[in-house]
């Protein structure tokens, strides 16, 4: 029998039907009737608990063979079972007269082994036994204590195993197993079964369906499962608009969300919670702040108040999308509407703090936190450090990262990394190479940008020791001096009058596939001609070795260099065009 009608859907059907956009389908009528199973009824209703087993009697084969109580016999076997090693060895021999392959006695014992595998392990034993044949009752409460586990893949190689076909109400309890562990694929394969077979699942399995797809980030099954429910005439309920709302909100759709939240709501259906907040969060995300606003009143209204879940969803994204102001105004008129914060309301607002420079603020939630009986955790330490590193007081990111470590805890690399080029601005280079040695000494490896970083300052300073002492470190770690590591360490060279080396580092930059920049070219020309005439010729070459022909050299240098040196260099520039060096003046020569 279809049940289709338009009479027969609920107030939350219709308002469902009016926010789904429906895709065409011709529709397709199924009996909604389903097969009863007395079996499952009575397994559902006697759950797999484990029972206190009667001691173990050796060779029953006269009180077992007159014996009516199948369940002390099960709960015998079932002892040996789970107890004693290799049992299949010797369970025949042991309860010579028990028809091990009745129906009943096979349901009763899958009824009380607390172990569905053992279970299946039993079964399994009967099918090496000569004469034994499968039969649909055992099959089915097998397959049944199965999903009654959740163990799909054992379900799914039991029915592969026996090749026998369950029955539709345990065929749609094992879809909807499947739904549930977000296993689409396998789980529609049996949903088309159950539709070949006439039967229309029930609406816990549909809302297990779309959940399932919902999971499995299968927005497209989402829609498609929903219009067949529709066609089918099964009333939606408040399940059904908890995933339709989650649908929308993963399917990047979240004002349709809300317009069916407040559609369910206005017919008197309020879900969970949950919805609420997911839903909350999302449209902070879209900066949607009049519909949060609506939201929370809503909850409110509907006597599903807002908690510290919630406003910490509402705090967070505000803080994230760069108004942290307002997240400060709304942490505070909770406290003083009585709601107390918690660590990682705490947390989320000193970070907001953090990243919009009010770090005397954030400072004063720190010291209330642990006021409140509150411990920082490795996160608070972080954005602490942080904050502290970002306003410029590196004495206090530095107590606090000590402070930190003596907790047990462990900075994070980019709070070391933070710290690192905080020293290194500041002109501390030891203290900033030490803390480079600790973080070694804790784990974390050097990275490429740090190595660059400690190179250029050490350049900078004028120590081209120490420089030397951490390319050779970085390259030692597998790294590169990027190209503004060369110009810095040539620079250096240049600054210390070691116009050779600075030369000879210029070609190994230029093999590498880099070329100094404009600057460099002139600090060294400049460099050269501040020497001795005789070294015209060698400022010359590295003028010859960038630039090719007059123009160019008008044109790049015209704007850094004063009206004398330029007529200087163009002075000489004719001179060697005309062959006019002089004579040993060249001491490196250009390759």
């Amino acid at each position: 029998m279809s049940v289709s009608s338009e009479e027969q859907r609920s107030p939350i059907q219709n308002s469902l039907s009016d926010s789904i956009l429906a895709r065409a389908h011709t529709p397709i009528n199924f009996q909604m009737a389903r097969a009863s199973s007395s079996i499952l009824t009575f397994l559902r209703q006697n759950p797999h608990a484990r029972q206190k087993p009667n001691t173990h009697i050796r060779h029953l084969s006269v009180e077992t063979k007159d014996c009516s109580d199948l369940t002390q016999v099960a709960q015998q076997i079932c002892h040996v079972i789970r107890t004693k090693p290799r049992w299949e060895n010797t369970l025949s021999s042991e309860y010579p007269s028990l028809n091990f392959s009745d129906p009943l006695f096979i349901r009763e014992v899958v009824k009380q082994q607390s172990n569905v595998f053992l279970s299946v392990r039993f079964f399994l034993w009967l099918g090496t036994r000569e004469g034994f044949s499968p039969d649909p009752i055992s099959c089915n409460a097998v397959l049944g204590a199965l999903v009654e586990a959740n163990a799909c893949s054992a379900a799914k190689s039991f029915i592969k195993h026996t090749g026998f076909s369950p029955e539709p109400v345990l065929l749609e309890s094992y879809a909807r197993c499947l739904w549930e562990a977000g296993r689409v694929k396998e789980a529609s394969s049996v949903f088309k079964r159950l539709k070949e077979a006439g039967v229309c699942p029930g609406i816990g399995t549909w809302n297990a369906a779309l959940s399932g797809c919902i999971k499995a980030r299968r927005m497209d099954m989402v829609w498609k499962l929903y219009q067949e429910m529709m066609e089918y005439g099964v009333a939606a309920d408040v399940k059904t608009v908890e995933c339709l709302v989650r649908g929308y909100c993963d399917d990047n759709d979240v004002l349709k969300g809300y317009g069916l939240l407040s559609q369910v709501l206005g017919d008197g259906v309020v879900p969970g919670k949950s919805v609420f907040d997911r839903l909350i969060s999302e449209l902070c995300k879209e900066k949607e702040y009049d519909k949060v606003s609506e939201l929370l009143h809503a909850m409110i209204d509907v006597k599903c108040a807002p908690d510290n879940y919630t406003y910490l969803g509402v705090i967070n994204w505000l803080c994230k999308n760069e108004n942290p102001a307002e997240g400060f105004r709304i942490f505070n008129d909770l406290k003083d509407r009585g709601y107390a914060p918690d660590c990682v309301m705490y947390t989320t607002m000193i970070h907001g703090l953090c990243t919009m420079g009010s770090i005397g603020e954030a400072r004063k939630l720190w010291f209330e936190m642990i006021d409140k009986g509150f411990c920082p955790n490795e996160y608070t330490y972080n954005t602490m450090i942080h904050g502290f590193n970002q306003s410029g007081d590196l004495e206090q990111a530095w107590i606090l990262c000590k402070e930190m470590g003596g907790k047990g805890f462990r900075p994070q690399k980019y709070i070391y990394d933070t710290l690192i080029y905080g020293l290194v601005v500041s002109g501390n280079l030891e203290q900033a190479w030490m803390l480079c040695k600790t973080m070694g000494d804790k784990g974390f490896h050097l990275s490429e940008y740090i190595y660059n970083t400690m190179i250029q300052a050490y350049c900078k300073s004028g120590n081209m020791d120490q420089a030397r002492i951490i390319c050779k470190e970085m390259r030692d770690k597998g790294f590169h001096p990027s190209k503004y590591t060369y110009d810095s360490v040539i620079h250096g060279f240049c600054k210390s009058g070691n116009l050779e080396q600075a030369w000879i580092l210029c070609k190994k930059m230029a093999a590498k596939g880099f070329h100094p920049s404009k600057h460099i070219y002139n600090t060294m020309i400049h460099k050269f001609f501040l020497q001795v005439q005789a070294c015209v010729a060698d400022a010359l070459v590295i003028f010859r070795a960038e630039h090719c022909n007059f123009a160019e050299v008008q044109s790049d240098f015209s704007d850094d260099w004063t009206a004398l040196t330029f007529a200087t260099v163009i002075d000489a520039v004719v001179g060697w065009l005309n062959g006019d060096l002089r004579p040993g003046a060249s001491h490196f020569q250009f390759k």
